[in-house]
């Protein structure tokens, strides 16, 4: 009884490993067994991640609302408390990105806030 060849569609799937694994170091871009624990690893990291960047960026964000309003009197809560009250709806990422770029700007909201 002659061997099973498994023809063109492991060969697809080892290529399809191989080429994600494509500029790993030695061995892990190489050879199929190690590229494919090596790949399956990197999804792992890459799936978390994509949600970890979100809860990072909004921290980042956070922190840079937090030091600006510091430097107009307030803190974060109570600016993000009176904006709230006076019906501004900015979200984190533009009031970071006027902490930033327009302090004059932040300044206006911060005094509004209060």
């Amino acid at each position: 009884m002659p061997r099973t060849k498994r023809g063109f569609k492991a060969r697809r799937r080892r290529k399809k490993v191989l080429a994600l694994a494509k500029g790993y170091w030695g061995r892990r871009s190489k050879i199929f067994r190690t590229a494919k624990e090596a790949v399956e690893r990197a999804m792992t990291y890459a799936y978390r991640d994509r949600r970890v960047r979100k809860r990072e960026f909004r921290a980042l964000w956070i922190a840079r609302i937090n030091a600006a309003a510091r430097l107009n009197g307030l803190s974060y809560s109570r600016l993000m408390g009176g904006l709230k009250k006076t019906g501004i709806e900015l979200d984190r990422k533009i009031l970071s990105d006027l902490a930033i770029s327009d302090p004059a700007c932040f300044t206006k909201i911060a005094r509004t806030a209060q």
